[in-house]
């Protein structure tokens, strides 16, 4: 299985990178275009339909996966495949709309609710919910839909507002589809996951989709994946993580991780996006601004003002994304915690990196500017992109 879910990243990631020219020439034509400004870093029109060759690359992936009988189980009964075709779909034309041309709030949000609707309709739904003290909880029909439409909108909206710097959201993402297939991988070879179960399929295609964009968008960006990247990201985790975590109701004897890993992995491993919205939502209740309130108070603005470049800054949010999935992945994979410390410790290291290296930087740059004959010249200005006015729409 190992070298066909390669194959399928392979296969995604190819045509993901190569219609990436396409959508750059259908975006200029559609008008579809990020014009420079006084809010944002990018010196000349960036193209916003990189969600065009995401969507094409993950229905590459499918009909990959579709041709190789490792996955013949999974294409017998074609409800849940074709329930996130559908969802994936309407999603995409959702945010591909906005980027042509602004469309309200609440309208988008409509799209997102109806993808995640179609989504449940097709039995990619929570069914299993582990709950302390009481253990798994079967939800009746109408909470499972329920929570399932919940789950997709807080991804959507997660990984919409983390696209703010170039390859920040298709970094973190990949990183954490990387690290779900590993779970899901492992899920699978104990006999814990149906046969059919889509949740692996959808983690890889998810990385190959990433990481054949990422070679358009990583600093500097020759285009940009727009809504209609960011909430089909967002649709292909949730439909992953609810398809792996929501149906599963087994876990391995005496491993009480495992009985709770199910609810607390995709939490950890989407840590970053998560943490950002909730912080983006508690800021602008405290302040009584709307939800759709744009500000530069993102953990990717936060590290540009402490003083790290825009590729440091992605890669450090990149880096701590790595580290909450070790977090969660070893013992869940391994059934030990003997490396907690290792990784406690990385995390210690990488805070510190975080928080003093500008100073220690600043500090370095001020003796060489005091050194005899050093001619002394201003710093360049901080690198900052605050997209987030299309992001911030679908939170409200």
């Amino acid at each position: 299985m190992i070298g066909s879910y390669a194959l399928v990243a392979a296969v995604t990631a190819t045509v993901t990178a190569l219609t990436v020219p396409l959508m750059v020439r259908l975006a200029h034509r559609s008008g579809a275009v990020a014009i420079p400004s006084d809010r944002r870093v990018h010196t000349r029109p960036t193209p916003t339909l990189g969600g065009g060759a995401m969507f094409l690359g993950m229905f590459a992936g499918i009909g990959a996966a579709s041709a190789l009988g490792q996955f013949s189980t999974m294409f017998e009964s074609l409800g849940n495949l074709g329930a996130v075709a559908a969802a994936a779909t309407v999603m995409f034309v959702s945010g591909v709309v906005d980027d042509i041309r602004e469309v309200s709030a609440p309208a988008k949000m409509a799209g997102i609710v109806l993808s995640g609707s179609i989504l449940s309709l097709g039995g990619i739904t929570i069914v299993n919910l582990p709950l302390p003290f009481v253990g798994f909880t079967v939800l009746s029909p109408d909470l499972a839909a329920l929570v399932t439409v919940l789950w997709v909108v807080v991804l959507a909206n997660a990984v919409n507002l983390i696209d703010g710097l170039d390859g920040l959201a298709a970094g973190v993402m990949a990183v954490a589809s990387g690290a779900f297939l590993l779970y899901s991988v492992k899920l699978d070879r104990e006999g814990l996951l149906d046969a059919g179960n889509v949740g692996p399929l959808l983690a890889v295609i998810t990385l190959g989709v990433c990481l054949g964009f990422l070679v358009w968008n990583f600093h500097p960006a020759k285009i940009f994946m727009g809504d209609s990247g960011a909430l089909l990201l967002g649709l292909l985790m949730a439909s992953s993580s609810i398809a792996v975590g929501g149906q599963s109701d087994e876990s391995f004897t005496g491993q009480s991780w495992f009985f709770f890993a199910p609810l607390v992995i995709p939490l950890l491993i989407l840590g970053v996006p998560l943490v950002d919205m909730a912080f983006a939502v508690l800021r602008r209740a405290t302040r009584r601004s709307g939800l759709a309130t744009a500000d530069k108070d993102h953990l990717h603005h936060r590290l540009l003002r402490l003083g790290h470049g825009h590729r440091r800054s992605v890669l450090i949010l990149w880096a701590w994304t790595a580290l909450l999935s070790a977090f969660a992945l070893y013992p869940a994979i391994t059934g030990e915690a003997t490396a907690m410390i290792p990784i406690a410790a990385a995390a210690l290291v990488l805070l510190l990196f975080t928080l003093l290296e500008p100073w220690w930087g600043r500090r370095r740059a001020g003796r060489s500017d005091d050194a005899p004959g050093h001619r002394r010249r201003e710093d360049p200005p901080a690198e900052v992109e605050d997209r987030e006015p299309e992001a911030a729409r679908a939170a409200s």
